[in-house]
């Protein structure tokens, strides 16, 4: 479905990868999801938009710092880049990159949250956001998995406006969704505190949709990825996750087992 004419304010707009091979990621997400890659724009620090069907769905760009790892970035939607960037660091997060000029294309900020996880913000001008959500190859679902999650939740409701929904909240299964006035879901934010891996930081992450969520990750095999996760149905599709080459992680989408043509 379109996306970025009717993006909630503090949902998801955008998502990037920081690669160590930009030519490499180009190759393996296009083989993957069928994704053309505009050429690197020398203008912008070599950054490039990935498309699906003539629409803008991702961007990249090359890791700057070769300390850090190659990571998937997640964008929430602000009109006014400057005040909540503010209200980050009045709600007890830390801006990491302060509210910045992209050109024409918009204005961006990257904050860190109370519990540690990294959130990107962008104001968009001409560069809009997503043009596709929620259909095979391109972003279907964003989360935040979280030690901190009674700390998440009031900061994305008072720094980004979200309204929200419990889903679960037992020992189990704790876990909010942002939601708009009609009820209907943007991103989740889950309790991790008892299952993250120590070394693991908090941290956001994407959900690439498709058609067969075991058919694709043969294919990240084939095209040098691995599998982080195998695929295991759910009361929300067929999850899994999987890293590029070079090692940033995404997630993975689609219909349960059952739900499947069957051939």
């Amino acid at each position: 479905m379109p996306a970025h004419e009717n993006t909630l304010t503090g949902a998801p707009c955008w998502v990037d990868l920081m690669t160590s091979d930009v030519e490499g990621a180009r190759s393996f997400y296009g083989e993957l999801f069928g994704w053309v890659s505009e050429d690197p724009n020398p203008d912008f620090g070599g950054y490039f938009n990935f498309t699906k069907n003539g629409r803008r769905v991702a961007g990249g760009m090359p890791k700057q710092q070769p300390e850090l790892p190659d990571v998937w970035s997640v964008y929430l939607l602000t009109q006014d880049a400057e005040k909540t960037a503010a209200a980050v660091s009045e709600h007890g997060g830390t801006v990491m990159i302060p509210p910045m000029a992209v050109s024409d294309l918009g204005t961006m900020s990257v904050a860190v949250d109370p519990g540690g996880a990294v959130i990107g913000m962008w104001q968009p001008g001409a560069h809009r956001g997503f043009e596709l959500t929620a259909e095979p190859g391109a972003p279907g679902w964003f989360e935040l998995m979280t030690r901190d999650f009674a700390g998440a939740i009031p900061f994305y409701r008072d720094v980004f406006g979200w309204q929200t929904k419990a889903m679960g909240d037992s020992d189990d299964f704790r876990y909010t969704v942002q939601v708009d006035d009609a009820g209907e879901q943007y991103a989740g934010v889950m309790d991790a505190a008892s299952f993250l891996p120590e070394g693991v930081p908090p941290h956001w992450g994407v959900y690439f949709a498709v058609e067969d969520t075991d058919a694709t990750l043969e294919l990240v095999g084939k095209l040098g990825g691995a599998v982080a996760q195998p695929a295991v149905d759910t009361p929300y599709g067929r999850l899994a996750i999987a890293a590029d080459p070079t090692g940033a992680a995404f997630k993975l989408v689609g219909p349960n087992k059952e739900e499947q043509p069957k051939t």
